[in-house]
């Protein structure tokens, strides 16, 4: 029932009006939102599925599918930081991304990917709290991250870049692509926002309005 209401309010807010669009299109600190990958356009996803191989960890994903609640993740900053709801989040900074529905954060480590063998990346940690493997650094081509822009994420602690293989599971997770991370910004490092909740900086009023039909 809850997954229901969120993928709800999650559907109406992203379809408010937009009053200051040079304000509003930027992504901020807590917004909830779905990254989709500008080469393949599947979503950033994950579920409680582990790897049989590699760390054991929580899998990482890629989906098609538009309306999957697990595809949700929410913006944070770095591994022992905070930053202000609202901030916009400048081209260059580290954050971390925790997966709405599991309380893990978007993770990677030097094992290998099952299907590829690249870098396996993963969803880590309890309620949130991990380490530093899940900071990932922002990299983009204006001052702040833009919505519809075109983003790269690479990997703090091991430089690998996040992507996907271009690779599809069988089963239990059939059809779904591998995530992993890359050694450079190659085909599938491509990312932009799609779907989500973004909150807006706090002294515009539609703020608190988007943020309470949450």
């Amino acid at each position: 029932m809850l997954h229901t209401l969120l993928f709800v309010a999650l559907a109406l807010i992203s379809y408010l009006p937009n009053h200051n669009a040079a304000q509003t299109n930027y992504v901020t600190c807590g917004s909830i939102l779905k990254l989709l990958n500008s080469d393949y356009s599947y979503r950033l996803h994950s579920h409680d599925v582990k790897y049989g191989s590699g760390s054991g960890q929580q899998s990482v994903t890629g989906v098609e599918q538009k309306e999957d609640v697990n595809s949700h993740w929410m913006i944070k900053a770095q591994t022992k930081k905070l930053c202000d709801r609202g901030e916009p989040i400048a081209c260059g900074t580290t954050i971390r991304l925790e997966h709405l529905t599991t309380k893990k954060n978007l993770h990677s480590h030097h094992f290998s990917s099952p299907l590829s063998g690249e870098q396996e990346v993963s969803a880590y940690g309890v309620d949130g709290v991990g380490d530093t493997g899940d900071n990932w650094e922002v990299i983009c081509s204006n001052n702040i991250w833009m919505r519809d822009a075109h983003i790269r994420l690479q990997h703090v602690d091991t430089g690998m870049y996040l992507g996907m293989s271009g690779r599809s599971y069988g089963r239990p997770i059939s059809g779904q692509m591998e995530i992993v991370g890359l050694h450079s910004p190659q085909h599938g490092t491509r990312w932009t926002t799609s779907e989500g909740l973004y909150i807006v900086p706090k002294d515009k009023e539609s703020t608190e309005y988007a943020h309470t039909e949450l």
